[in-house]
């Protein structure tokens, strides 16, 4: 039975200029069903721009349809309507059977993933999650009998809603997320399930750990102390060694400290007590670490001569740190030449998230790439990130966050950082 009764309703999204839209695989799949289906390429642009305007309203998802008001521009009202075939009841007992097998599915899942390899063994298994050409149907008040500008914007606007959590597409397809997850744990924990694993040779320790209904429970889990532990205070009555500064042994201790508690916290926030190794931190990095906890002005002026940096360069580094630990460090600190597909994916981003006339024209050298007049800037991480800067004082300064898509990197970069 279908759930007729399921509905979510998503609260309307800020405007997003500049922002490219769906980052995730499967929200551009969605995107591409639109895009290939439209006769009228025109339409689908107008869409992208009341998108972008912040012309949607609140999004209600339901089993077989998506629903929202869209404003155009001269500010009246339209009822736009998108549609996607429901899977029938023997497509989902193929999927939930599909699942069941891999333990992987449901943790990418309940992660908020939809993986390749899930929508592939889908796939084998008879079962299309995805749209494909002609699968959305459209629906608006304005008359139009294929898409318009309204229901391509709210098509658009699903496209963010999809990118958060996948379950949106799947409601539509006719199952909601607690029915979906029900179903799964019914088939995982049946008494005479026999285990997905009897027979392999070798298994995945991810999948393991996720297969529940075949491992013994986990202990109890202990409590996070309200704040980190303080370290021993020196014994200021005893002259210190000669080379032992007090006030330096004391900011390690109360850094350790902190750190461990950093440690703990997250171990018991991601449910297993684990914690991924992270690789070990050079002279000048670990430098940054401890004067981005904000120790006092003696301190931030030892560790800035210790790691080679004067004042306004350790603060630099700070900032970046802040904002993404080493990774964000290394795109501050170092400069190297690009030698992959990279940029022919961030021009074409770049240019599909503006329009011609308002299209910034970036000058790139290595992984750097610098605005016209010399305003903003974006940085290319090792990891395929893009991370903004603009100038402070005649310098690069970090402008915030990294993001997969350069479009959204450099609206943060010009002051004006996007959402979603």
């Amino acid at each position: 039975m279908t759930d007729r009764n399921e509905e979510r309703t998503f609260a309307a999204l800020p405007p997003a200029p500049g922002q490219g839209f769906a980052q995730t695989w499967w929200g551009r799949a969605w995107l591409k069903a639109l895009e290939d289906a439209a006769l009228d390429s025109g339409q689908v642009k107008t869409g992208r721009r009341l998108a972008r305007a912040g012309a949607v309203g609140a999004v209600s998802v339901r089993p077989g349809r998506i629903t929202a008001v869209v404003l155009d521009r001269d500010r009246t009202a339209h009822r736009a309507d998108v549609l996607l075939q429901e899977l029938p009841e023997e497509h989902w007992d193929r999927f939930l059977d599909m699942a069941a097998e891999r333990a992987g599915h449901i943790a990418a899942l309940l992660d908020r993933d939809m993986p390749p390899h899930l929508v592939e063994d889908a796939a084998a298994a008879g079962v299309d999650l995805l749209p494909g050409l002609g699968d959305l149907e459209a629906e608006c008040d304005c008359g139009a009998w294929d898409h318009c500008g309204h229901t391509a914007a709210l098509c658009y606007q699903m496209a963010r809603l999809l990118d958060e959590d996948p379950f949106v597409l799947l409601l539509m397809r006719g199952r909601g997320e607690r029915r979906l997850l029900d179903e799964l744990q019914e088939r995982t924990s049946a008494p005479a399930r026999e285990s997905p694993f009897t027979g392999r040779e070798g298994v995945d320790a991810a999948e393991a750990y996720a297969a529940q209904n075949i491992l013994p429970p986990l202990p109890t889990l202990p409590e996070l102390p309200d704040e980190p532990g303080q370290p021993p205070s020196l014994d200021m009555e005893t002259m210190p060694a000669p080379g032992v500064d007090p006030t330096g042994v004391e900011f390690l201790a109360a850094a350790a400290a902190g750190q461990a508690f950093r440690l703990l916290a997250e171990a018991l926030a991601s449910g297993h007590g684990q914690r991924a190794v992270e690789a070990e931190l050079t002279l000048g990095q670990d430098a940054v670490r401890l004067a981005a906890d904000g120790p006092e002005k003696a301190i931030i002026q030892r560790l800035a001569e210790g790691s080679g940096r004067d004042r306004e360069e350790l603060q630099l580094a700070i900032r970046a740190w802040r904002y993404g630990g080493v990774a964000a460090l290394s795109v501050l600190e170092d400069e190297w030449a690009v030698e992959t597909e990279s940029p022919t994916r961030a021009r074409a981003a770049l240019e599909s998230a503006w329009d011609e006339d308002e299209r910034p024209r970036l000058r790139a050298a290595g992984n750097r790439w610098t605005t016209d007049g010399a305003s903003a800037q974006l940085r290319l991480g090792r990891d395929g990130r893009w991370w903004p800067y603009h100038k402070e004082r005649g310098r690069w300064a970090p402008a915030g966050p990294a993001a997969k898509d350069p479009a959204t990197a450099l609206a943060t970069a010009e002051g004006n950082p996007m959402n979603g």
